[in-house]
């Protein structure tokens, strides 16, 4: 089965081509670019450049996988979006996949739970808490570094290098989602051919834009 995963919840505009053989995922080619602005711009000449790294065309996709956060409003779209038309194009299923999720799939277990921690901007961190086998077990969410209460004392992700100190946490890798840990988020439901879930992305918050209020009534005396 080869899988294209996309995902642009981070800073990093992520996409690749992995095949799934089993409990085997392989990267086959993959683009990755860290800029927080290059999202709409990028996600799909990656998308297109992994698949040439991969020796293969769009056509020969079997699924696509996508990071639906949490992460910021504009982001979110922009990897959602591309990833929902490439599958109305295609024809082949749209598999939503927590972006947290994704990171943890890619964490080396050492018997110990962990939390995965990514940038929320506004001195606030999207996070969700681990097992040992790297099962959710609590989020995700959004908070204030300070205010997230854990014994817990590793964690992935961006938000553990901007906040290990205020969350008294060790950082390990990875950093952001990549195309492999996207796939293995989703690899029970792409085996089984599952129905996907609907493409509903995790903002947890309110976008910082809004709707202009109704102008105030003038009157004369």
């Amino acid at each position: 089965m080869l899988v294209l995963a996309i995902d642009t919840s981070t800073p990093a505009v992520t996409a690749g081509v992995v095949a799934v053989d089993g409990d085997r995922v392989e990267t086959r080619g993959d683009r990755v670019t860290v800029d927080p602005r290059a999202h709409g711009e990028l996600i799909t000449p990656h998308a297109l450049a992994s698949a040439e790294a991969a020796g293969v065309t769009l056509k020969d996709l079997d699924a696509i996988v996508v990071g639906v956060g949490p992460g910021p409003f504009t982001g979110l779209r922009a990897g959602m979006a591309t990833a929902a038309a490439f599958g109305h194009a295609l024809g082949v299923p749209v598999y939503p996949v927590c972006s947290l999720d994704a990171i943890a799939a890619d964490v080396v277990p050492d018997g110990k739970p962990f939390l995965v921690l990514t940038d929320a901007r506004r001195r606030e961190v999207y996070w969700a808490a681990y097992d040992a086998s790297g099962v959710r077990t609590d989020g995700p969410g959004v908070q204030r570094p300070a205010d997230l209460e854990t014994g817990v004392k590793a964690a992935a992700g961006d938000g553990a290098i901007l906040y290990g100190e205020v969350l008294d946490v060790q950082p390990i890798e990875p950093r952001f989602p990549s195309a492999a840990g996207l796939v293995k988020a989703a690899r029970s439901a792409l085996l089984a051919k599952e129905t996907p879930a609907p493409l509903t992305p995790l903002y947890l918050r309110r976008p910082d834009a809004a709707e202009p209020s109704a102008p105030k009534r003038v009157t004369t005396p």
